[in-house]
């Protein structure tokens, strides 16, 4: 058995003996307590005290802020009711979404994909129904995208017409426990557009073909248990069976594949080997996270998996995703005029502990960090600076065959944010650019974002990739360079 298998499980017990518990007084309370007169009902807010996250990719309960650009596409309609007396018929949930399409064309010939990056229309349906201990909410998207030869569903990997983004139950069970289970998208961590302790996965396809920012983060089909007090809060997430980043896997973006020496896509499909037994092949993150004098401060462990493949098995030569415990540590707060961010992870890879197997992906230590300040009104600039060391790289070198890429011991990169709003903040200009001098590579994501009205938007945006070398992170993706349109309807 896997040595993370008591542990996990004792503590995946304990949280639905809480659950048990929590739920059984909470049933007994509403059922004690006689109803409010019609319209006289109040709607409580959810515990918060979660420290916010960098503007922008805020989750739905609790935890910082997201990164901007990953908020949700539709805002939520108020979920108090209001008395209306002589109204009409009044649906029993809350009704929002989108309908947009897009369309994208690479900007030169790539012998291994398509000329169109992305050619879909898509349906986003979000429908929720709040109560003062428990919310139900529903998010589902319709999609069509001839890009894709094969449309039969997988929601795994959100292939298919349909890519079920939501499923959850909240219970409010007291005033210091919240429990959401069901599928969810989970996020943490400090870093805009780049994740040191938010291991909770990825959609890096959609970052790359031009669909909306909040589409970078899959959804989870996970536990997730929230505890409030005044010495601090805590973040458990259990999730029964291992969640992978919807990774690039060659069927819409040409990658590097290093056992070809060559860049590929449809022709060398990446086949993994998925850990995906139930409660063997799990995964546990926890988040504890306080104020200290006006600064957000947190510390994480996570005990799983490499989120993308990060090796080869032996035998099959087919890619695998290795045993991985991250420590880390983050903190956040204001800096001169601005605010300034700090983040750290030990990434310890179980299956490789002296780096001596050049097939599996070698432990890790990695430090972010970040500034963000508005320089005039409605004018922000963001910066970081990000750095990979890699562990035991002596021992990985000894054992690399010979002729074969050998990666930096040291990896780093910097990332630019600009954003304009202008015309009433009706108009958005954003410039996102990653650098990295030890690659020699970079990826500029440029954009023009215009509201029409309450309802119509429009997108005209770009992924530009650029290399000096065609196995390097950003370089391998040279020939998936591509411009994209989108126009949105949001109700």
């Amino acid at each position: 058995m896997r040595d993370n298998n008591n542990f996990s499980r004792l503590l995946f017990a304990f949280v639905l003996v809480l659950c048990f518990i929590f739920i059984s007084c909470a049933f007994f309370l509403a059922a004690a307590e006689p109803p409010l007169p019609f319209g006289l009902v109040e709607e409580k807010d959810i515990p918060s005290g979660a420290p916010a996250l960098p503007a922008g990719l805020e989750p739905d309960t609790g935890g910082p802020s997201l990164p901007s650009g990953l908020e949700p596409a539709a805002t939520k309609k108020a979920a108090s009711p209001q008395a209306k007396p002589d109204s009409g018929f009044t649906l029993p949930v809350n009704l929002a979404g989108f309908w947009e399409t897009r369309f994208g064309s690479r900007s030169q010939e790539d012998p291994h994909e398509k000329e169109v990056s992305i050619g879909e229309t898509r349906l986003q349906l979000q429908l929720e129904q709040p109560g003062e201990r428990v919310t139900l909410k529903l998010t589902t998207d319709l999609l069509y995208d001839p890009v894709l030869d094969c449309h039969a569903l997988d929601l795994e990997t959100g292939q298919g017409w349909l890519d079920l983004r939501e499923a959850s139950i909240l219970l409010r069970a007291t005033d210091f426990l919240d429990l959401k289970a069901g599928r969810q998208i989970l996020t943490w961590g400090t870093g805009d557009m780049l994740f040191i302790n938010d291991l909770f996965p990825k959609d890096w396809n959609s970052f790359f073909i031009g669909r909306d920012d909040e589409y970078l983060k899959s959804p989870s089909d996970a536990l997730k248990a929230s505890l409030f007090s005044g010495i601090g809060n805590l973040d458990i997430v259990y999730t029964p069976r291992f969640d992978a980043d919807r990774f690039i896997d060659g069927r819409r973006i040409s990658y590097y594949n290093a056992f070809l020496g060559r860049r590929a896509g449809r022709d060398a499909i990446i086949d993994p080997l998925r850990p995906d037994d139930w409660f063997d092949d799990d995964e546990l993150a926890l988040r504890f996270y306080r104020n200290l004098s006006g600064y957000e401060a947190a510390l994480y462990f996570y005990n799983g998996y490499w989120k993308s493949p990060g090796g080869m098995d032996e035998i099959s030569g087919r890619a695998i995703f290795p045993k991985l415990r991250v420590l880390g540590a983050s903190v956040r707060g204001p800096i001169a005029n601005g605010i300034g961010n700090l983040e750290i992870g030990h990434y310890n890879s179980r299956d490789d502990r002296d780096g001596d197997n050049f097939m599996i992906n070698n432990s890790q230590f990695r430090v972010l960090i970040g500034y963000e300040q508005e320089l005039v009104k409605d004018f922000t600039i963001g910066m970081q600076y990000y750095v990979e060391y890699m562990l035991d790289h002596d021992s990985y070198q000894d054992t690399l065959p010979a002729m074969s890429m050998e990666a930096d011991e040291v990896r780093q990169v910097v990332t630019l944010r600009l954003t304009r709003l202008m015309m009433n903040q009706n108009l958005k200009l954003s410039l996102f650019t990653y650098l990295s001098p030890s690659d020699g590579d970079a990826f500029l994501r440029p954009k023009i974002n215009y509201q029409i009205d309450d309802h119509w938007s429009a997108e005209l945006g770009g992924n530009i990739f650029w290399g000096e070398d065609e196995h390097t992170f950003f370089g391998q993706f040279e020939d998936n360079t591509n411009l994209y349109f989108a126009l949105r309807f949001g109700f």
